[in-house]
């Protein structure tokens, strides 16, 4: 089994982490620089740059930790909401008879709205 850490997605990973912690880093030393020279906005800057710093690390562990969905959890899933369109089917089956007509063309259409394929989200 190959490491998260040492994968090829992963060394971009790294790359990318590794040099927007020295941008963040020469931003932030940049900005002391000009709060000793008198700007009192870069004391504010100063320590803005340190926590973006810190959303990069964060961002970098959720990239690598982010877990890729199997073929098992996607055939789960598809049972699931099969198993949801069947019941909403047999219930809207049942209630047809005391509907009034223009409900029942509402919820037809609803219902053909919600069976429809959906587009794929992200990780999903």
């Amino acid at each position: 089994m190959q490491s998260k850490y040492l994968n090829r997605r992963a060394f971009g990973l790294h790359l990318a982490l590794a040099i927007w912690i020295a941008l963040c880093a020469s931003a932030a030393w940049w900005q002391v620089g000009r709060a000793i020279e008198g700007s009192s906005l870069s004391y504010f800057y100063a320590i803005e740059w340190p926590v973006f710093g810190i959303f990069g690390v964060l961002g970098w562990y959720a990239l690598l930790n982010l877990e890729k969905v199997t073929e098992h959890d996607e055939q789960a899933r598809r049972e699931y909401e099969a198993r949801k369109r069947a019941e909403a089917r047999e219930a809207r089956v049942a209630s047809v008879e005391s509907e009034d007509p223009l409900l029942a063309a509402y919820n037809d259409h609803l219902a053909t709205i919600a069976t429809a394929p959906k587009k794929r989200l992200w990780g999903h």
